[in-house]
């Protein structure tokens, strides 16, 4: 939809699902308090509501994207979606104190523009119209968003919060997105209770209509909380991510090699891994392991190792002695199944394979 701040604004389909639903909501209460339209003038102004609450929730994505953009982290997009919207920002605050900035952005925007709205409802505009009618559900609007996204528990900003407060108290992040996604948990549980309870306290019956939105709510919020957990465990194991440790060692060949040969010679060195060299010693490619395993037996003597392999790109080449989050920043820059590991001088450790590196995360 645009790039405001250079940063790529899209729109989900399931925007027009919340669009709709908030247009069939608001327009009988748009035409009781709005006497003098039609039916059709009461739709067209609920859905302008719609249009101009997601406005609103781009503002709100927008303060966190700016100001992540601001620390130096990079946002690949902002996308609005059925439950509001969403900023993808690739990399996470390096501190505490910016993760909290970062996260109160959103809903401190939000009640700014309800305080706006409020000032504007009470102090410039009185005339009952359209633009009083709006501006009133807008800042309402806003206000419960703020408040809403305050709650300390994640996906929501709160949760970011808190996890913040958490990772300063203990200087471990994975311990405030554990307490944090938690916290997530029980507001869930709390979503749908809440109105379980106060229904059965008052002897009423509990009406599904009445637990719809909720339900939905509480399902978000904890399988975005479930999601926080799953990341904390993963990124508990990045410490254990070394180039060297999980390196196969490498042995150089020409690239006239019969594929046999040079098979015979990682076997007889104990190495797992040919690297393709010209007459200089220096590296041009890794043979492909795949591509290996696929040729026959018998077709070995006839295939030379430079029809198998893979040339290599600069930024295929690591230092070997990467480790952690800079080793997983390298390879989430250049996505590949290979990579060569050279020392500080240029000379070839050994060849790292992406699939040795899962299997830290997934623990096979």
């Amino acid at each position: 939809m645009g790039k405001p701040f250079g940063i790529p604004v899209y729109v989900s389909w399931t925007w027009f699902i919340v669009a709709a639903f908030i247009t069939y909501v608001f327009g009988p209460q748009m035409a009781q308090r709005l006497p003098e339209l039609d039916a059709t003038a009461a739709y067209a102004v609920a859905f302008a509501f719609a249009v101009l609450l997601y406005v609103s929730v781009l503002l709100h994505e927008l303060a966190h994207s700016v100001l992540a953009k601001w620390y130096g982290l990079p946002v690949r997009r902002i996308t609005l979606y059925l439950l509001g919207g969403v900023s993808e920002i690739e990399k996470e605050p390096p501190t505490p104190g910016k993760e909290f900035m970062v996260a109160a952005a959103g809903p401190f925007l939000s009640l700014g523009l309800a305080a706006l709205g409020l000032a504007a409802d009470v102090y410039l505009i009185d005339d009952g119209g359209i633009v009083e009618v709006l501006l009133w559900q807008l800042w309402v609007s806003n206000l419960i968003v703020g408040v809403f996204n305050l709650l300390p528990g994640l996906p929501l900003d709160g949760g970011r919060m808190l996890r913040a407060g958490v990772w300063k108290l203990t200087s471990n992040p994975g311990s405030g997105t554990i307490v944090a996604a938690w916290g997530g948990r029980a507001l869930a549980v709390l979503l749908v209770a809440f109105p379980i309870v106060t229904a059965l306290s008052g002897g009423g019956d509990v009406a599904f209509e009445n637990l719809l939105w909720p339900l939905v709510l509480a399902s978000f919020i904890w399988l975005g909380a479930t999601q926080s957990l799953r990341v904390a465990k993963i990124r508990a194991r990045i410490p254990r991510v070394n180039a060297r440790a999980l390196a196969r060692r490498a042995i150089p060949v020409p690239a006239e090699t019969p594929l046999s040969e040079a098979l015979r010679q990682a076997t007889e060195r104990g190495a797992g891994a040919l690297v393709v060299v010209d007459h200089d010693g220096k590296p041009l490619a890794i043979v492909n392991e795949a591509a290996v395993q696929a040729t026959p037996e018998h077709r070995r003597p006839w295939v030379n190792v430079a029809s198998l392999a893979k040339s290599l790109e600069p930024d295929m080449v690591l230092a070997a002695d990467l480790e952690g989050e800079p080793l997983i920043d390298a390879m989430r820059d250049a996505p590949g199944s290979e990579y060569l590991l050279v020392e500080g001088g240029g000379e070839i450790y050994g060849v790292l394979a992406t699939a040795d590196v899962n299997r830290v995360f997934t623990g096979v």
